[in-house]
């Protein structure tokens, strides 16, 4: 008894000359005493983000032409298929699949797959979106525009039949799959339903109404672990007031591609992150030409065109030079070729092949017969004012190299029929890309520079039925060094796509055109 009143005499003496210490030391050095709190990183994380959309229509993705819709739908709806941050093909609702022809594909479903309100996900639910597809107007036509029939095997299988054979048809299927139980009975484009629809994905609507629609963590979406509880999205009139509100901070995350975007965000406050588009412009060139047949001539024109110039005075630099068709991003796109302007390069590589200057013009003489580049035609659409100033700074650069340019501003109808019957020299033109790496525009048959090469037409088929990727990566790769080296296009530019994030955003914003909500499920904000 003794021993332990001593103990508790000297513990009670101890706190006494620790508290005298603190009190002097803070008395000495006139400030406040301040004790060392040890916070659990947990609480400190704010799992909610603001989102918002401007000049809302529906958040029904089926019906909805509005971009911010179409991203943020990601988090709601589920499709088939989804792609990574390099455009890869992964599985979502298809558990397994197989092309059992050329015409025809075979779907397995995911098991136990539940929608938001509880309802089991089945085979009906992809059939009742395919045919809506075929039969409104939405977005995701084009997806299913090749389809004849989607037909039920059992509740988890479905078989596709397309009209044609289409290389990469799988990457159509990443549209969102709506629910036919749900929709039942109703018009789907005028239900009232359309304000609160279900989803199989990882958030699910719980508001929706003037202010703003509220999302929250869809409780049965178990696939993965997700940090944010909340997400709130404010509905905005137009993109001015949107950009607004993200600069005062009511808005997290926004996306955009507007080249003057600071203009309206101003520089400082925020994580900026710019990414490839989707629309790419590049100039075709024919081929069967007499003059450009010759590939060195092709390869002249190429470095003998100053594109980061191009892009600097026509697109503030925001426009990303663009070689290739899968330079978007594709991990398809395979080794890039450092290609950038140098007019002596591309002096030196005619000379190389036998073309020498004379009389102010290129020539070569080759078995008694000398060829002459003599002027060129330049296709170019009149109505697009941007490829036109593209074209005549093509123009310029290509004088430089001693070959002459006529560029020819079409009318619309007559720049279709030049694109129809390829009777050009060498047209600009463009494609908004898609995430498939199909490449039959540019190498298929009446492609648009009348190219054609035995070996790549030989990988092209080959191609169309494997699903190895290392297989295919070794396909692809050989593709892209045929084209490094025939130059049958060159490629000019595409688009400018950026993801502006409040500085208290915190995770990995591993985005791309597809999907700005790739790593979503660890964003938090502190």
């Amino acid at each position: 008894m003794k021993s332990n009143f001593i103990k508790y005499i000297f513990f009670v003496f101890v706190i006494a000359i620790m508290g005298f210490a603190i009190y002097k030391l803070n008395k000495d050095e006139g400030g406040n005493v301040e004790i060392p709190v040890v916070e659990d990183e947990e609480e400190d994380m704010i799992k909610e983000i603001t989102l918002g959309i401007a000049e809302y229509d529906t958040i029904n993705p089926i019906l909805s032409g509005n971009k911010y819709v179409q991203e943020i739908s990601k988090l709601i709806f589920d499709p088939l298929f989804e792609l990574d941050s390099e455009y890869k093909i992964k599985k979502c609702l298809v558990s397994d699949w197989a092309k059992t022809s050329p015409e025809t594909y075979l779907l397995r479903l995911k098991e136990n797959i539940k929608w938001s309100d509880g309802q089991l996900f089945t085979a009906d639910d992809v059939i009742f979106t395919i045919d809506l597809l075929k039969k409104i107007p939405s977005i995701y036509a084009y997806n299913v525009q090749y389809v004849i029939r989607a037909d039920k095997v059992d509740s988890n299988t479905i078989q596709i039949t397309l009209d044609h054979e289409i290389p990469f048809f799988e990457y159509n299927l990443i549209f969102p799959i709506m629910s036919q139980k749900y929709y039942n009975g109703e018009d789907f484009s005028t239900t009232p339903r359309n304000s609160l629809p279900v989803g199989t994905g990882k958030y699910k609507i719980i508001q929706n109404n003037n202010e703003g629609i509220i999302l929250s963590k869809n409780e049965n979406y178990d696939r993965e672990q997700l940090t944010l509880e909340k997400i709130t999205i404010g509905k905005y009139s137009n993109l001015g007031e949107l950009y607004n509100a993200f600069k005062l901070g009511k808005v997290d995350l926004i996306t955009t591609n507007n080249i003057n975007i600071q203009d309206y965000i101003g520089t400082m406050g925020y994580n900026i992150k710019e990414i490839a588009g989707r629309e790419y412009d590049f100039i075709a060139i024919n081929t069967q030409n007499s003059i450009l047949s010759f590939k060195e001539v092709r390869k002249a024109i190429l470095y003998g065109i100053n594109r980061e110039n191009i892009i600097g005075a026509l697109y503030n630099n925001k426009y990303k030079l663009m070689n290739y068709p899968l330079d978007f991003g594709s991990w398809l796109k395979g080794e890039q070729a450092n290609i950038s302007y140098d007019i002596n390069n591309a002096r030196q590589i005619l000379e190389q092949n036998g073309w020498e200057f004379k009389y102010n013009r290129w020539q070569k003489t080759e078995n008694y017969s000398t060829k002459t580049i003599n002027t060129l035609r330049l296709v170019v659409q009149a109505s697009n004012q941007a490829r036109v100033n593209t074209a005549e700074m093509i123009k310029n650069n290509l004088e430089e190299l001693g070959i002459k340019i006529t560029i020819i501003k079409a009318t619309d109808s007559q720049y279709q029929n030049y694109l129809q019957n390829k009777n050009y020299d060498m047209i600009i033109t463009g494609v908004t890309e898609s995430a498939s790496p199909n490449l039959e525009t540019y190498f298929g048959a009446n492609n648009l520079s009348n190219y054609s090469n035995e070996e790549l037409n030989v990988i092209m088929q080959d191609i169309k039925n494997i699903t190895k990727e290392d297989l295919l990566k070794e396909k692809y790769d050989r593709i892209r060094q045929i084209y490094n080296d025939e130059v049958p296009y060159i490629g000019l530019y595409n688009s400018y796509y950026a993801i502006a994030s409040s500085w208290n955003l915190k995770g990995n914003v591993s985005a791309n055109w597809y999907n700005i909500f790739i790593d979503i499920n660890n964003w938090y904000k502190n």
